[in-house]
């Protein structure tokens, strides 16, 4: 019997030893196969070297990251000309590239440096020109204007760019030379430890301040701008003269999104509009992106071949396919300038205009190699984008379907087959093709939509599926048309038809939106699962083999890591507000302030904003009622509380709160309370309250930000 055991033991250890075997000599083979792709994988490396260079907690020294990518680069060089591995020669080159990334970033942080206000928001007087009219924010429209003086500051501290929100006054065009009082200061910080940092991206766009008007937008007169800024206002001020005639061709309910997805100016899209779509998760068609560059592109491109085949002549004696791609590109860089050239319009115009040079020099227009260089001059262009939301999703939707296109199978071109039988099958296929694209893209965007903005759009597919007609055959066409006719005066009834499609979009954005729990709130995993879940997305679509599944569960990341426990309170920036915990709710200390800064918290943190409060307030101070889940007391008042005020809030409450400075004195009632003030803000920002058996734990925002150009921490230099 034991020898029989022995036997029939054995046999499943060989088993063991052969997969092990077969699996390493499949490794092998696929590297051999994906060696002719290690290209494909330079903007992930480049792209990861420049998010390294932006999440960092201390600015790095130029020469250093430029002397790490020239040993890199060096290395890679030495690699290949020893003959080492195809694995090692890879490797380094990829290196090579990720150190690329992080100095290319480097040196364009430098270029925009530009001064940045500093303190608490003051009111000062404002000379200036209008830039653009920017998206509106809670308080109505915003400006985007070019300082020429500034009260209190001398023009070495004067911010090149400061956005502001005009309120109720009439919106001045593009190009005005305005005078108006604003209450001013530095762009905001994070509204929470480790949530997405605005001012980085205001850094980049060389906006040193922003705030509100307060009174009238007066038009005044300055001297002329420098060419570059005169050209600039120009083209915005045709770009905002259009908005406005296309608005009144359409109409308020149609029109504001007709010149959303024109102009890019969001001014008169409605906040039940934004909801619906958000919640249907149509939200994408709003903002110009790829979605909007391909059909334009591809509607003129198809549109141009018809032509050219429809006239023998030409057609015989002139490459139309060629013609056609020439016609494609101009669109796109022509609406490109249209649309105001926002980050998501320039990254989808490039990766246009490199599939249609592709055409003019016989390549194949759409592969993960010329997304490859689309993403390089993207990144190497502008390499703060690696570290935003809309690149990250774009670039990971395009390249999952680019790869599924890649896999999908060319069908057999039948002949002579009778249309009653092609058609039906036209249609089988396209609905087919439109179900797994959705599916895909939606698959492959969903990591990024969880973490940076917490929601998932539970009808998306479906809502994806019945808009996509719409907005390929009847809004974008025809707008595109009208657009081109509107100077003309010629647009009317083609906006009209484009109106047509708007209303019938957003009926079917309501009607999801509407379903039984069209949104569902997801916590933001810890910010390194998201890189995990990129790279296993990254190896669906760009390895060839069996080993790509390997991807998978990688992929998956975002939605399977489990989270930490939340915190239990979360306190603004400034001191002004703070939210507790309650449950599954966030509990508002103030409905009526900083409510962005609160639900962004909420969502965070997988927390539903509550509707009702559990906290008494008056025209200063918030105290916690009977059965508050957190002891915390609040005086926002920019004045510092008297001695009975304070006393009275630490009597009732564990953590006090108070946005002005702390008083010479501390009342002896507030001796066991945790009592933090403008001093701990100034120094610490936001933060989270965790409560612990031995006392409280706080995390602050700021120390996460760490001593960079945009954090307030460290004073950049600024190249006259």
């Amino acid at each position: 019997m034991l020898g029989a055991e022995a036997v029939d033991i054995a046999p499943p250890a060989t088993k063991v030893r052969l997969s092990w075997r077969g699996l390493a000599s499949l490794a092998l083979a696929e590297l051999r196969v994906n060696q002719e792709r290690v290209f494909l994988w330079t903007p992930v490396a480049f792209g990861l070297g420049a998010a390294g260079y932006l999440e960092a907690r201390a600015e790095p020294s130029l020469w250093a990251l430029g002397g790490l990518a020239l040993v890199l680069a060096a290395l890679w060089w030495a690699a290949r000309r020893w003959n080492a591995p195809a694995l090692i020669l890879a490797l380094a080159g990829l290196a090579a590239f990720g150190a690329a990334g992080g100095l290319a970033a480097k040196i364009r942080s430098d270029r925009v440096a530009a001064p940045i206000m500093t303190g608490e928001r003051v009111v000062r007087r404002v000379d200036g020109l209008v830039v653009d009219v920017v998206s509106p924010g809670a308080g109505g429209p915003r400006l985007l204007i070019a300082p020429v003086a500034v009260s209190g500051l001398p023009p070495e501290r004067t911010p090149r760019r400061i956005r502001v929100t005009i309120g109720e006054n009439e919106t001045p065009a593009p190009g005005q030379a305005v005078r108006l009082k604003a209450m001013l200061g530095p762009p905001p910080p994070p509204a929470a430890p480790g949530a997405y940092d605005f001012a980085r991206d205001a850094w980049f766009d060389s906006v040193g301040g922003v705030g509100f008007a307060i009174g009238d937008v007066d038009v005044t007169e300055l001297d002329p701008p420098p060419w570059r800024l005169w050209l600039t206002m120009a083209v915005n001020s045709f770009r905002w003269s259009l908005a406005q005639r296309i608005l009144r061709r359409m109409g308020p309910t149609s029109g504001g999104i007709g010149v959303a997805m024109v102009t890019g100016h969001e001014a008169w899209i409605t906040q039940d509009q934004t909801d619906a779509m958000r919640a249907s998760g149509l939200a994408h068609i709003l903002s110009i992106s790829g979605l909007h560059m391909a059909i334009v592109g591809g509607f003129v491109f198809g549109l141009a071949r018809l032509v050219v085949a429809a006239w023998p002549w030409l057609a015989l004696r002139a490459p139309g396919k060629k013609i056609a791609a020439v016609a494609g590109l101009v669109a796109v860089l022509g609406y490109l300038v249209i649309s105001g050239a926002p980050p998501p319009a320039e990254r989808s115009a490039i990766t246009a205009s490199v599939a249609f040079l592709a055409i003019l020099f016989d390549r194949r227009a759409i592969t993960l190699h010329g997304l490859a260089v689309a993403a390089l001059l993207i990144l190497a262009l502008k390499p703060e984008t690696a570290g935003e939301p809309g690149f990250q999703m774009s670039f990971a939707a395009t390249a999952a379907l680019v790869a599924l296109a890649e896999a999908w199978p060319q069908p057999v071109r039948e002949i002579s087959t009778p249309w009653w039988i092609r058609w039906p099958q036209a249609g089988i296929a396209w609905l087919t093709a439109s179900i797994a694209a959705s599916l895909v893209a939606g698959l492959a965007t969903a990591p990024f939509a969880m973490q940076h903005f917490n929601r998932v759009a539970v009808w998306g597919l479906p809502a994806n599926l019945a808009v996509a007609p719409l907005s390929s055959f009847v809004i974008m066409p025809f707008l595109a048309i009208g657009t081109l006719l509107e100077p003309f005066g010629l647009g009317a009834p083609f906006l009209a038809v484009a109106g047509w499609g708007i209303d019938a979009m957003v009926g079917i954005a309501n009607g999801f939106a509407d379903a039984h729990g069209a949104q569902r709130i997801v916590a933001s995993a810890p910010p390194q699962v998201l890189v995990v879940a990129f790279l296993g997305l990254m190896i669906l679509c760009l390895w060839r083999g069996k080993l790509r599944w390997i991807g998978a569960p990688l992929a998956l990341a975002v939605a399977l890591w489990p989270r930490p426990a939340p915190p239990d309170a979360w306190i603004a920036a400034d001191g002004a507000t703070a939210a507790v915990r309650s449950g599954d709710a966030a509990v508002l200390l103030r409905t009526d302030a900083k409510r962005f800064g609160a639900e962004l918290w909420a969502r965070r943190r997988g927390l539903t904003p509550a509707t009702w409060s559990l906290y008494a307030c008056d025209k200063r101070t918030c105290a916690p009622a009977l059965g508050a889940p957190v002891r915390l007391s609040i005086a926002w008042s920019r004045k510092t509380p008297d001695a009975e005020t304070l006393s009275g809030l630490c009597v009732r409450s564990e953590v006090v709160v108070v946005r002005a400075a702390a008083p010479e004195r501390i009342p002896p009632l507030c001796a066991d309370a945790v009592l933090l003030t403008a001093e701990d803000f100034a120094r610490g920002g936001a933060a989270e309250l965790y409560r612990r058996p031995d006392g409280w734990r706080i995390v602050w925002a700021q120390p996460l930000r760490g001593d960079r150009p945009w954090s307030g921490l460290l004073t950049p230099h600024v190249t006259p």
